[in-house]
């Protein structure tokens, strides 16, 4: 039984590619990012990262509005997963929904 060796010459180049990228860690604090930031970083993976939206406008005005609660755990379970506030998210779908072409 023949068994391949691992090696560089012997991997397709995404694999080589692949293996040779890190991943970049979860920073909790200031600190731990300006470490981070301190190292070199030609060797991470950035196909990873997401493009990350700002809000520059000043929010002055308010809504109140009811909804069924199944609908609410849903909305705040969603934008736990992409951590972010719940009514950001919120916004996030009305800014979207707004942006698309009117039919």
């Amino acid at each position: 039984m023949f068994i391949r060796p691992v090696s560089a010459r012997y991997m397709h180049r995404k694999e080589v590619e692949s293996a040779m990228k890190r991943k970049v860690p979860r920073l909790r604090t200031d600190e731990e990012a300006e470490a981070f930031l301190d190292q070199d970083l030609s060797d991470l993976d950035f196909s990873q990262f997401r493009p990350a939206g700002f809000e520059f406008e000043n929010k002055s005005e308010r809504i109140n509005m009811r909804v069924p609660k199944p609908l609410l755990d849903a909305l705040k379970r969603r934008a736990s997963k992409r951590g972010i506030p719940y009514t950001r998210f919120i916004r996030e779908l009305m800014e979207r929904e707004i942006s698309r072409p009117e039919r």
